[in-house]
């Protein structure tokens, strides 16, 4: 078998996994006839089933937008949207159809203190950061929107090209060599520093027509994030204030096997993101970190952890509604490596490798 082939087990995703894991098997890896129609194995998902009943009437959820850390998906409308599309329920279900509009409602340059959600408590009086939240949750919304299908919307194409110049615009900048000042003891973010974040990543991951449009920025982009990210957590000085940028990236995230094994489930959603960034191969160690995971799979192409038997786990926020697909909780044996044998196999197929479907 040619080195470059990964096997993908077919039958044991379909027999030991979720509704979810069996429907992304069947339209992203298997691609079985058109006939055979994953919506009603995607139905039955009982996170997602959870995350249709509890949206709220004007299609949000928990009358937040981002989740806190180490929540369910629907508690929070971002996450609960984006489960709904990993779990691979259509754009045109009830809830994703009717939530989508609450999104596209965010897009708009609205100024009422009230579409800040949860995050008009941060903000506070301070109208620089709550300019800066606006922005950042229309960057969250559009890349739900896009990768919902939406990429051609002009209301998630103005979104992303504001977004993208913000991003360039400081990337070709000097500030994006020495993006820090001093402020007391501390090295902080200065106020006029743009970095991309991880929501940005995601809106232009599922957005190649921009990509392509802005693909001198692009190359300046891939180079940023293949540098080695600072150590301390970001922090930004805005108005005065010092903030919390946690979202905010500022170099490779998975810069070496250590990160990889803190953090399986962030070490994928990365990889995933470079892959379909386009800039995935042109760093050597991400593939070497790839590669990582095909040979921990065993000789059926079932994943199984680098070292021991725990369960993967993150505590990455935004990775709420992306992980876990397979329910953890009641998971038994092999069964909850399900999810990580899934996203290896996608992203298999995404960076052009053979797949051996058996």
């Amino acid at each position: 078998m040619p080195v470059s082939t990964v096997k993908v087990p077919v039958r044991w995703l379909m027999r030991e996994s979720t509704g979810a894991v069996q429907s992304r098997t069947i339209v992203d890896l298997a691609k079985l006839k058109p006939a055979l129609d994953a919506q009603p194995i995607a139905l039955t998902q009982e996170s997602a089933i959870h995350c249709a009943v509890t949206m709220d009437l004007d299609g949000s959820w928990g009358g937040r937008l981002f989740p806190v850390a180490g929540a369910a998906p629907h508690t929070a409308t971002f996450s609960a949207f984006r489960h709904l599309l990993e779990c691979g329920w259509d754009r045109e279900s009830p809830p994703l159809a009717v939530s989508r509009r609450f999104l596209f409602r965010l897009l708009a340059m609205d100024e009422d203190p009230s579409m800040l959600y949860e995050m008009g408590e941060e903000a506070g009086s301070n109208k620089e950061l709550a300019k800066r939240l606006r922005a950042h949750i229309r960057v969250e919304a559009a890349a739900l929107l896009a990768q919902a299908g939406y990429e051609r919307d002009p209301r998630v194409r103005g979104a992303a090209i504001r977004a993208t110049q913000r991003v360039m615009d400081y990337l070709r900048s000097p500030l994006a060599a020495k993006p820090w000042i001093r402020v007391g003891n501390k090295q902080v973010l200065a106020s006029e520093a743009s970095p991309p974040t991880m929501s940005f990543l995601r809106m232009a991951a599922f957005m190649p027509e921009l990509r392509t449009e802005y693909h001198m920025g692009m190359e300046l982009l891939g180079r940023h994030l293949m540098q080695p990210e600072p150590r301390q957590e970001p922090v930004q000085q805005i108005e005065g204030v010092l903030v919390p940028v946690p979202n905010a990236i500022l170099g490779d995230r998975l810069p070496h096997r250590n990160a990889l094994e803190a953090d399986v489930p962030a070490a994928l959603h990365w990889l995933e993101i470079m892959v379909r960034l386009g800039v995935f191969r042109r760093h050597e160690p991400w593939i070497r970190m790839f590669e990582r995971f095909v040979e921990s799979a065993d000789r059926y192409g079932v994943w199984h952890p680098m070292k021991g038997d725990a369960m993967p786990a993150t505590t990455a926020r935004d990775l709420i509604g992306w992980f876990p697909l397979e329910d953890h909780s009641t998971s038994e044996g092999e069964r909850r490596y399900s999810d990580v044998t899934l996203r290896v196999s996608l992203i298999a197929k995404l960076i052009g490798r053979d797949l051996n479907l058996v």
